[in-house]
């Protein structure tokens, strides 16, 4: 059976607010509960919200002709701007779509004549292109006991991927099963997820999902997933061609046994929902849901009816209405609740935190409701902490309890390996120090709050958008022209570097460099405070050939190639090597920042050191001639022994002597990684205090202290 939709007279999990408790926002009232399907032992109803509407009805259709209405049904106001209807024509299985009309007039769209999907339909079946019925679900599912990992936010190394692009290709996973949800379950991919060490797959979208007209009309794909059609319902696509010829519930089944299987190996499910805008587009596009149910609430918009668009994408949730926030809480706890999803990355998240006047907020209440529900303790919450609208860019400034992508991490990291050496090349010195490096290096403590910690960031250099790591050492530009706009899109700042030559070259020299500076890269993710996020295919060196934009490409252009050659077995090792030392040193993950005057349980004490093994001076800090420190970071653990690492790193291309630190009660330096082998040395030799290290140009080197 459907699991019911919980009922009560109160918010869901949230006490009433009293005394100096902050008011409990309307749209989590018991007016807005049990929207959509909810099934009982005598049949069903079915709830629809619309402020506008005159009148809605249900309508239902034959299980296989999906033209053939069988019957139609008027839903009956109940207040709250909430209609109903219950009957036992609803039931698992069912094909059914709404018809609503309304006034006309400006920001209204009302067409009785179309056929819309129900905003909490948990699954879809297509009729043609464009149109759509919601399906009634069966959401049963046995977990076998198999219970979420939990993994603590410090442990956690997020592995960004796309569930077409990380199975398509490889060569243990049976054809059938390729570029599917079941493809991810299978244990040949869950087996190179183990092996790398990663702790998280956070999977590009997957709510249903469609291709705007103009890609269509291009010959292209919307392959990224950002256009949602509906925020209930999985992507059908990705599922079998068995699970799609046995309807909605078998892509849900196959859906949760991946789920499973995933939270079996230790590995979490986050999801990047995109609840900023929907497939809509902008006016003139589809009325195939929130348009037609009530254009005016869903969508941001002036007076006249001409949408505020915020995302670039043509139109923009209002989560300031109530409707449109509850919709975005009830879909967080299906996801959380039924499908045991751990976590979500919530795209261009600063339009959801935009109030009434259009103005980004982090005490929104929409914002503040997700960290509070009790439904959704536990789950992990990442921001991209802006959008296109004014006052967009929001790095920073979410409240507790949120992480964030962390741009000024991956814009200053790839400064400092790759356009700040192109640059020393040209001019002979680089443009600045080391200091702001560093910064990120130790988690971001000019960006983020104390209260909030490193662990507020998600430190990436690469994701699904942009140079793959590969291509980001290089190509000095985008090559976009595959994509149909004549190279117009994607961005133009990549701060990226291609060490002499533009795209694939032979000459042994500028390859060497570019692994390398590969290998620095990821060093530099994988040893910094913070969360670390691989974008998938950058531990084996994929490329996009120089495409900074490939959202419109489903073919071998972003697919993992799995056929590797051996310098990409050598990096493979490297991530590896790195992932693991990172899990065995807590001096690499601190919670929380440490203080100068007292000690902070769970922080990282710094201690910065020049190449002389001296203490770093202000004049060293920015001076761009001096871009060589040791990083010193002692754990401050509340259980357990205190852990201490070492990092030398040298960022310029010219090589460097480097003399270890001699501390009072250090007696000797192990080393564990170095960017400079081409595959990571298996012994450890203990180096003293004092000795001098001989580095090439730019080049990491990790020590454990003992």
């Amino acid at each position: 059976m459907v699991s019911p939709h919980p009922t009560s007279t109160a918010p869901l999990g949230i006490p009433s607010a009293t005394g100096d408790d902050p008011p409990i926002p309307a749209f989590l009232g018991a007016a807005y509960d049990d929207l959509g399907v909810t099934l009982g032992p005598e049949g069903a109803s079915l709830r629809v919200w619309s402020e506008g509407a005159t009148s809605i009805d249900l309508v239902i259709f034959d299980a296989v002709d999906l033209d053939w209405i069988t019957a139609t049904l008027p839903l009956a106001p109940v207040g709250g701007d909430v209609w109903e209807v219950r009957t036992a024509d609803l039931r698992v299985g069912t094909r059914y779509a709404l018809r609503v009309d309304g006034p006309a007039g400006a920001g209204h769209m009302f067409n009785p004549s179309s056929l819309l999907i129900d905003p909490y339909a948990r699954g879809l079946v297509p009729v043609r292109l464009g149109e759509w019925r919601s399906v009634v679900v069966d959401d049963a599912f046995d977990w076998q006991g198999v219970a979420a990992p939990r993994t603590p936010l410090d442990r956690t190394v997020v592995y960004e991927a796309h569930v077409t692009g990380l199975t398509k290709r490889h060569p243990d996973i049976p054809p059938a099963l390729h570029g599917t949800y079941a493809g991810l379950g299978h244990p040949a991919m869950i087996e190179h997820l183990q092996r790398l060490g990663i702790t998280a797959v956070e999977l590009l979208p997957i709510h249903a999902f469609e291709t705007e007209p103009r890609l269509l009309h291009q010959g292209r794909t919307n392959y990224w997933g950002y256009n949602s059609l509906a925020f209930f319902a999985p992507h059908a696509p990705y599922a079998t061609a068995e699970a799609i010829a046995a309807g909605p519930d078998a892509v849900l089944r196959e859906l949760k046994e991946m789920v499973r299987a995933l939270h079996a190996a230790g590995i979490e499910v986050i999801l990047d929902v995109v609840y900023n805008h929907t497939a809509e587009l902008g006016i003139g596009g589809p009325r195939s849901s929130f348009r037609g149910i009530d254009n005016r609430a869903y969508y941001r918009q002036h007076d006249d009816g001409a949408y505020i668009d915020v995302t670039g994408c043509g139109n923009s949730l209002n989560t300031a209405t109530d409707a449109a926030a509850r919709l975005v809480i009830d879909s967080l706890r299906y996801w959380a609740r039924e499908v045991h999803i751990d976590g979500f990355r919530f795209d261009l998240a600063v339009t959801l935190g935009r109030d009434g006047a259009h103005a980004f907020s982090p005490d929104h209440p929409l914002l503040r409701a997700i960290v509070d529900d009790p439904a959704l303790a536990g789950v992990k919450l990442i921001a991209e902490p802006w959008d296109v609208g004014i006052g967009g860019w929001q790095t920073g400034n979410f409240g507790a309890g949120w992480s964030e992508w962390n741009d000024r991490y991956r814009d200053r990291v790839r400064n400092f390996w790759l356009s700040d050496i192109d640059y020393a090349r040209r001019a002979a010195t680089s443009p600045v120090g080391i200091g702001g490096f560093a910064t990120r290096l130790a988690g971001s403590s000019n960006t983020f709050s104390e209260e909030r910690g490193p662990l507020a960031s998600v430190n990436f250099v690469t994701a699904h958008d942009g140079f793959t790591l590969r291509d980001l050492v290089s190509y000095d530009v985008k090559h976009n022209l595959g994509n149909g706009e004549q190279n117009r899109d994607g961005a133009d700042t990549n701060r990226s570097f291609n060490h002499g030559a533009e795209g694939a070259t032979d000459d042994p020299h500028i390859l060497a460099t570019r692994r390398k500076a590969m290998r620095n890269l990821l060093g530099t993710l994988l040893l910094s405070a913070g969360v670390p996020m691989i974008t998938a295919g950058d531990e084996i060196g994929r490329t996009q050939r120089g495409n900074n934009n490939a959202y419109c490409h489903d073919s071998p252009l972003t697919w993992l190639n799995w056929q590797l050659a051996p310098w990409q077995e050598d990096l493979l090792a490297h991530v590896r090597r790195l992932v693991r030392l990172r899990h065995d040193n807590p001096a690499l993950r601190p919670h929380r920042y440490a203080h100068a005057a007292y000690e902070v349980p769970n922080s990282s004490v710094i201690d910065w050191y020049d190449e002389h093994g001296e203490t770093m001076s202000i004049e060293r800090w920015t001076n761009p001639a001096h871009r060589t420190l040791q990083y010193l970071a002692q754990s401050t653990p509340e259980q357990g022994e205190p852990n201490r690492i070492l990092l030398i790193v040298h960022g310029t291309e010219h090589p460097i002597d480097v003399t270890l630190p001699e501390i009072e009660d250090v007696t000797g330096y192990v080393s564990l990684w170095s960017s400079v082998p081409e595959r990571p040395d298996e012994d450890e030799p203990v180096r003293a205090p004092g000795e001098v290290i001989a580095l090439p140009g730019t080049a990491m080197h990790l020590f454990r202290i003992i």
